[in-house]
């Protein structure tokens, strides 16, 4: 299946042991036409069970881009979806990736997406979900919930793409460019440092403020020249608070 649509999508695969897997996400990326595999502390990827697994999609193991930490392999992208099933606090309601297309439809047809996937044993720890845009699950009502990895990357493509082609973008400006996650960011650290300086966080649960400030600007979407204003505020006030002893709440 050749992948007619102009959004890049992104495979991202967070420490992967088994070879195998690596090499059937390949053989799954060629057959809908995906071809930016990024592997984070990732086995051996020319294990000859990668390079069976891989069939003819032997190239796309050669052509993975290694990753020390997810942060780094997210950082040129502008959306980016984690896929786990576990819930929690931080987690909250997860939608299901049959509803991910919807927003998709929402984004400039430039806009890189990753999609990122976990350990074959343990998936992806609450902090690197919260490293991504947004998280969804693959609902199985099956006694056991977790799919195979490969398998995940396969169903994932699928819904994905066959929702996706010839979906026109909805924005108002189709041309309107997304900032980087590495620029959302630094954002969010800023703005992570004025709850603390401020004493508006939790400071046994400070990862609480992040997460939620990272959910509230996903859910905006706001594009380059919204997030340029939106920065030079937050770096406007972090100047003018600099120094301030702050408030504490209680």
């Amino acid at each position: 299946m050749e992948n007619t649509n102009a959004r890049p999508l992104t495979v991202i695969l967070v420490e992967p042991r088994q070879p195998g897997n690596i090499g059937a996400t390949c053989r799954a990326m060629a057959n809908f036409g995906v071809t930016d595999l990024r592997l984070v502390n990732p086995c051996d990827r020319f294990a000859p069970e990668a390079v069976k697994f891989a069939v003819a999609a032997k190239p796309l193991l050669g052509q993975a881009q290694l990753f020390t930490s997810l942060s780094e392999a997210l950082a040129d992208l502008h959306v980016s979806l984690a896929l786990t099933r576990r819930r929690g606090r931080l987690r909250g309601d997860l939608p299901t990736i049959a509803q991910f297309p919807q927003l998709l439809a929402t984004l400039p047809v430039s806009s890189k997406v990753g999609l990122v996937f976990g350990r074959e044993d343990c998936g992806l720890s609450t902090q690197e979900v919260a490293c991504c845009t947004h998280a969804v699950s693959i609902p199985t009502p099956g006694d056991n919930g977790s799919l195979n990895l490969a398998q995940a990357v396969v169903v994932t493509l699928y819904e994905l793409l066959a929702h996706d082609q010839g979906q026109a973008c909805e924005r108002n400006d189709c041309t309107a460019e997304l900032p980087a996650q590495q620029d959302m960011d630094a954002l969010l650290q800023k703005l992570e440092g004025i709850a603390a300086t401020i004493g508006y966080n939790n400071p046994s649960r400070p990862e609480v403020i992040g997460h939620t400030l990272r959910q509230l600007l996903s859910k905006s979407q706001p594009d380059i020249r919204e997030f340029n204003m939106l920065r030079g505020f937050v770096t406007q006030l972090e100047q003018s608070i600099h120094g301030w002893p702050g408030k504490r709440r209680g």
